[in-house]
């Protein structure tokens, strides 16, 4: 009964997490508001508040989530692991409310009540573990600052991504990313491995 409970509870959060996210995704923070997330997500006000205290906790929740919509689909190690992960996340910012919904959540912070660098911080973090792995392995170069890369990555991914929406609704998005590897691998990956590097972002479509 009380793993019934449980589970309940979890699937419960989940579809409270994913209404919000797509009420998120339309409206922009600002533009949200409890009812309208209660509403499609279907729950009462009780299991609303039973898991979330405020419209501030649900969108970090959002924010927080982004790593999951993308990590879990990687089977790749090394350099590729981190090209891989930016092509998995271009073609999932274009069809997963989530991630969608997390990315504009952390990029229009300004004016809103919810000031929280975490998901930028996190994405940094699993780059830099990444990254270092692969610099011990041989593929990075070893006058590389693998957290200084780190960062510089997730700068350069959150511009590239605004950017590609306001070109063209970041369909174009695989291929801007295809052309910052292109420029980064020759500096980045020590004699041979840049050559090795699958840079196909079809191969997730």
């Amino acid at each position: 009964m009380v793993k019934l409970q449980q589970d309940r509870a979890v699937r419960t959060r989940e579809t409270i997490i994913k209404g919000a996210a797509e009420v998120f995704d339309e409206y922009g923070f600002n533009g949200a508001s409890i009812s309208r997330i209660m509403k499609r997500a279907g729950v009462s006000q009780g299991a609303m508040y039973f898991h979330f205290r405020s419209k501030e906790d649900l969108a970090r929740a959002v924010m927080n989530a982004q790593p999951s919509t993308v990590v879990p689909r990687l089977n790749s190690h090394g350099l590729q692991r981190i090209v891989d992960m930016t092509f998995v996340w271009a073609w999932q910012i274009q069809r997963d409310v989530l991630l969608r919904a997390g990315v504009r959540l952390t990029n229009e912070q300004e004016g809103t009540s919810v000031r929280d660098a975490s998901p930028y911080q996190e994405w940094a973090q699993i780059l830099e573990i990444t990254l270092r792995q692969a610099q011990e392995e041989g593929e990075v170069v070893e006058s590389a600052d693998v957290r200084q890369l780190s960062e510089f990555l997730v700068s350069a991914c959150t511009g590239m991504q605004m950017y590609a929406n306001a070109i063209s609704g970041r369909r174009d998005l695989p291929e801007r990313v295809v052309a910052m590897w292109r420029i980064l691998l020759p500096g980045l990956a020590t004699e041979g491995i840049a050559e090795s590097i699958d840079l196909n972002p079809r191969r997730f479509v």
